[in-house]
């Protein structure tokens, strides 16, 4: 039964890239009726879109809320900006480095392709990094930072790539402590439960905990994850 609403949606590829992890791409879907909304595709999977970015700024906004003074922050994963944004909306934050291994994505952002971008990465407080977290976080300086963001993944059982496997087990967690300032955190963002994670948190920071977070996405509660451990 067609109850007079216009469902057709046009597709249109604003950009494509390759890199030795496979493929990226940039899609406008531009419905009959209703505003256009961005979407993000690694290797023909959904990443993001534009339409739902609660979750995005939900993790940032609990984040921050565990830490008395965030002045430093490493957002892992640029996304399409939308972490990073609340992130910035916090006026405790004096720096904010967003670590983005794909460099089309970056480029994108910078463009304008993503039209909130270029303001977004005009911020004096942003540093880009392109590099993988993992490595990024290996090679930073001991104690520099209050906040990391892993938001990389849909947390580790839902990997845009499974090389990022890596990212929640040990050694790679004991680069993300050694950056943490006394009191800061690292924070995991997770759709699901993962019990492995929390192991491997309580192994390298001795103490960690799983944060249930209620979202709100299209008139639908769904529950995501916190994983959270503080040095």
């Amino acid at each position: 039964m067609n109850d007079g609403v216009d469902d057709r949606v046009e597709i249109v590829e604003l950009a494509r890239a390759e890199s030795e992890r496979g493929e990226l791409v940039l899609r406008e879907r531009r419905p009959a009726s209703g505003p256009a909304s961005l979407e993000l595709r690694a290797n023909g999977v959904f990443v993001m879109d534009t339409l739902e970015v609660s979750s995005e700024r939900a993790m940032a906004t609990a984040a921050l809320a565990l830490v008395e003074e965030p002045r430093a922050v490493v957002v892992g994963g640029l996304g399409l900006g939308y972490t990073m944004h609340e992130v910035l909306a916090d006026s405790r934050v004096e720096r904010c480095a967003v670590v983005e291994i794909e460099p089309a994505l970056v480029e994108w952002m910078r463009s304008g392709l993503v039209p909130h971008g270029p303001a977004l990465l005009a911020d004096d407080r942003v540093g880009v990094v392109v590099a993988d977290v993992a490595v990024a976080l290996a090679e930073a300086r001991p104690a520099s930072y209050d906040l990391v963001l892993l938001d990389v993944d849909n947390g580790p059982g839902y990997l845009v790539h499974e090389a990022n496997a890596t990212l929640y087990q040990a050694p790679a967690l004991a680069s993300a402590r050694a950056v943490l300032r006394p009191g800061g955190a690292l924070v995991v963002w997770s759709a699901a439960e993962a019990p492995d994670l929390l192991d491997a948190l309580r192994a390298v920071f001795g103490a960690a905990e799983e944060l249930p977070q209620q979202v709100r996405l299209q008139e639908r509660d769904e529950a995501y994850w916190l994983y959270v451990a503080r040095a």
